[in-house]
C-alpha cells in the first residue's frame, strides 16, 4: 500500500461572487470574510483548505451549519470549482477534468449518499440500486445480480420491488448505501447521510457503516454536524468553522488537546467517559516490574476503566492493542483527563492537588 493519501487538498479557495479570481489575492493578504463582503460584495466559502485523505480510512468533515463542509465535499467530485487550489485523486487534479473523464470520475470511482436519500420515487428498490450501474453501461444481468447482492447485504432482501415511500427513512437510507456500493467505487462521499434519521436508527446506521468499512476497506468521506457521531466513526477528523479549517487530526488527540476556545466549547459538551479511550491516556511501553491490576484493551473507554477499578484513584492496567501489551495506563491520569480542560487551565498556578481531589473533582 502506497502511502500517497487518496485524496489531497491543496490550498483551496472557493470564493462566491462576480470576480472571484480577483477576490484571492485580497484573501491572502488577511482580509477578513466580513470584509471582504462589506468592501466587495463577495462571500468567502473556504479559506486555504490542506487536507490529506488516507485511503481505507473515514475522513470526517465537521462543523456547524454555514462552516463549508458541504461544499468542501462537493470540491472533491467536481460539482463545485475551487476558485484557487487543488484536490487530487491519486494525484490527478479532479478540478481540472471536464467532460468524459469528469462523468467516468463520477460513474466508476466515486458515489455519494445524500442526507435525503435521493432516492428515484417512481422507481423500485431494486431499479434504484441497479440505477448507476445502468447508466454507465453495465448490463442489465450483472446490474441485478449485484444490486440483489448488496441488497441482501444490507438486510433488504424481500423489498427489491417496493417503492421508497412504502420504506422507513432508516431502510430507505439502507437502500441509498446500497446503491453506492453496487457500483464498488474507490470513495464514498456521504453529506449529512444519518441527520434526518431518528437517534436509534442513526445509531444502528453509524454501526452499519462501520462494519461495512471493516470488511470493504473504502477511503469514506462523511460530512456531519454532531460531534458524538464524528468521534464514532472517524479516523481522521477536519474541523470547520467559517470556512477555515480550526483544527484536524485523530479524534482522541482533539478531544485531550483543543486548539482553541472553539473546539474547547465542543468538548465540553460531550460524555468524555464514553469517548476516551484507554490508548489516548496510557503510558505507551511497559515496565516489566510495574504493579498493575489486571489488563483492557486499547479501545475501552474511561467508563469501563473506572468500572474496572471500582473508582481506586490508585490502580492501573496493561493496555492490550491486538492481543500485545502496549503500555500502561494508570488511574489518576484517567480521572484527570476527565476534568475539562478550561478547569485544569484555571487551577495552573494554584498548588497541586493529590489524587484523592483529582477524584472527586473528576467525578
Amino acid at each position: 500500500m502506497t502511502d500517497q493519501p487518496k485524496i489531497s487538498i491543496r490550498n483551496l479557495y472557493k470564493i462566491f461572487g462576480t470576480k472571484p479570481h480577483e477576490m484571492v489575492p485580497h484573501v491572502r493578504a488577511g482580509m477578513s470574510k466580513a470584509e471582504l463582503l462589506d468592501k466587495h460584495g463577495h462571500v468567502i466559502g473556504l479559506q486555504d483548505i490542506n487536507v490529506d485523505m488516507k485511503r481505507g480510512e473515514i475522513t470526517v468533515i465537521m462543523g456547524l451549519s454555514g462552516s463549508g463542509k458541504s461544499t468542501l465535499i462537493r470540491h472533491i467530485n467536481g460539482l463545485i470549482r475551487p476558485t484557487a487550489g487543488e484536490v487530487l485523486l491519486d494525484g490527478t487534479n479532479v478540478a481540472g477534468l471536464t467532460g468524459a473523464p469528469l462523468r467516468d470520475l463520477r460513474r466508476f470511482r466515486m458515489s455519494m449518499v445524500f442526507q435525503n436519500f435521493g432516492l428515484m420515487p417512481h422507481m423500485q428498490v431494486q431499479q434504484n440500486v441497479e440505477m448507476p450501474q445502468r447508466a454507465r453501461g453495465d448490463s442489465e444481468g450483472d446490474a441485478r445480480k449485484n444490486a440483489l447482492k448488496w441488497l441482501e447485504r444490507l438486510g433488504l432482501k424481500g423489498f427489491e420491488n417496493y417503492y421508497p415511500q412504502q420504506l422507513s427513512g432508516g431502510m430507505q437510507q439502507r437502500v441509498g448505501i446500497a446503491r453506492a456500493l453496487a457500483s464498488n467505487p474507490d470513495v464514498m462521499l456521504m453529506d449529512e447521510a444519518f441527520s434526518a434519521l431518528d437517534p436509534l436508527i442513526r445509531t444502528d446506521m453509524q454501526n452499519l457503516l462501520l462494519e461495512l468499512q471493516e470488511e470493504l476497506d473504502k477511503t469514506i468521506v462523511f460530512i456531519t454536524h454532531d460531534l458524538d457521531e464524528s468521534l464514532k466513526i472517524a479516523d481522521h477528523l477536519v474541523i470547520l468553522k467559517d470556512g477555515v479549517v480550526v483544527q484536524q487530526g485523530e479524534p482522541q488527540k482533539i478531544i485531550l488537546n483543543p486548539a482553541d476556545a472553539y473546539i474547547e466549547k465542543f468538548v465540553n459538551d460531550i460524555n468524555l467517559a464514553r469517548v476516551l479511550r484507554a490508548e489516548s491516556i496510557m503510558t505507551a511501553g511497559l515496565v516489566t516490574n510495574t504493579h498493575v491490576d489486571g489488563q483492557v484493551d486499547a479501545d475501552d473507554n474511561l467508563e469501563h476503566l473506572i468500572a474496572l477499578s471500582q473508582g481506586d484513584v490508585a490502580r492501573s492496567f496493561v493496555v492490550l492493542k491486538d492481543g500485545v501489551p502496549a503500555g500502561v495506563v494508570k488511574m489518576a491520569a484517567a480521572f484527570k483527563a476527565l476534568v475539562p480542560r478550561g478547569s485544569r487551565k484555571a487551577q495552573s498556578g494554584k498548588p497541586p492537588r493529590d489524587d484523592k481531589q483529582q477524584q472527586e473533582q473528576a467525578l
